[in-house]
């Protein structure tokens, strides 16, 4: 199953680079390395729906869109709980070519439900990073307080510096 970082790995798969939109996952086979490192074939159905599955969740990380325009990728797939020595597991049951992402899927759904309010977009307006806030007040803002954070206070330390008008 994949696990919170790989779910933060795909909706950044998508950054600003030298201000400019790209798509990491454009490329079949930067894609199909992420896929394969996270036991999937690679196949282009495969691509498809994990492309499909990582640009429905960043709308609706982002606020953007209702977490219904997930369902039918669910549609079908069924997880089946299995009794062993170590106890309960479950086993996700879907067609092999759709199966990391539902899974993406689900790891946004435990995301959601164990850290709620924890998964959402940097801060700033023109990254398209997201973070999930491990801070204890629940504050940080950016993806990086190094480039997005840092950034940003500059400019609004400029700016306030601009309007104040000069002493006579």
């Amino acid at each position: 199953m994949l696990d919170e970082q790989a779910l933060v790995e795909a909706l950044n798969s998508t950054p600003v680079v030298d201000g400019r939109p790209t798509d990491r996952w454009a490329d079949d086979e930067e894609l199909r390395a992420w896929v394969r490192a996270h036991g999937g074939d690679g196949d282009d159905a495969e691509l498809a729906a994990l492309r499909d599955a990582r640009g429905r969740l960043q709308e609706v990380v982002a606020g953007e869109a209702a977490p219904g325009v997930l369902a039918d990728l669910l549609a079908g797939a069924r997880q089946r709980p299995e009794v062993g020595d170590d106890g309960v597991t479950w086993r996700l049951e879907t067609a092999p070519e759709r199966r990391l992402a539902v899974e993406l899927v689900l790891a946004w759904s435990a995301v959601a439900q164990r850290h709620p309010g924890r998964l959402r977009p940097c801060a700033n307006p023109e990254c398209r990073l997201f973070l999930l806030d491990r801070s204890r007040a629940n504050s940080a803002r950016w993806c990086s307080m190094k480039t997005c954070g840092n950034r940003l206070k500059v400019r609004r330390h400029h700016q306030r510096h601009r309007e104040e008008p000069t002493a006579p």
